[in-house]
């Protein structure tokens, strides 16, 4: 690591831990209400777009912090990056909750249970990570795993998708469905640009 001359501050590392706890709140309410019955999916729902409302003040916080701090603990495009891609894993699980709300989705895949407990896997990953940015220690098993789950769920959105065309007679349903799956693939995409972001601060930090 990089011998510095001025302190740096480590609120920024508080912001982010922070930040990733919404995520781990976040999907394990998703995946409840994925397996929830029907009419206990728009408490859920409502309960997931107050977690994604902590996770916007929690990206606001770091911005703020960014823009009133002179030293950062490393560059500050690449903690904006950060913050911006921890958000959007939190705004496209948000969407997906709402899709099941808007479109009232009665009857949900079990195959999309796959998706769920690989985003539930990466949003824990994730927010063990965070701390682990003061010291840049321990990263590279975390952004390998993250690479690997997010492969994962390439297979299964594909997998859903065949599924879905074949066996789902109603073409209404079936776009319906199709969102909500892509949804879930995005919120999948957004953690591996977490970790690449990692990745590339502890690369140009080592």
């Amino acid at each position: 690591m990089r011998f510095r001359l001025t302190p740096r501050d480590v609120t920024f590392f508080d912001l982010l831990a922070t930040q990733a706890q919404h995520l781990v709140h976040g999907a394990e309410t998703l995946k409840q209400m994925v397996d929830a019955d029907l009419d206990e999916r728009v408490d859920l729902a409502a309960q997931i777009r107050e977690i994604e409302h902590n996770a916007d003040n929690a990206t606001h916080a770091i911005i703020h912090k960014l823009n009133s701090t002179f030293v950062t603990p490393f560059d500050r495009d690449d903690i904006y990056a950060l913050a911006s891609a921890l958000d959007d894993c939190m705004d496209f699980m948000d969407e997906a909750a709402d899709l099941i709300v808007l479109y009232r989705i009665n009857k949900i895949p079990k195959k999309i249970s796959k998706q769920m407990t690989i985003l539930t896997r990466a949003a824990a990953l994730t927010a063990e990570a965070m701390p682990n940015l003061q010291s840049l220690q321990g990263l590279s098993d975390y952004w390998v795993e993250i690479n690997r789950l997010e492969n994962q769920a390439d297979r299964a959105y594909r997998a859903l998708l065949a599924d879905l065309f074949e066996a789902e007679p109603d073409p209404i349903h079936v776009m319906k469905l199709k969102e909500l799956i892509e949804a879930l693939e995005q919120a999948a995409d957004a953690f591996e640009k977490v970790a690449n972001t990692v990745e590339t601060i502890a690369l140009k930090e080592s």
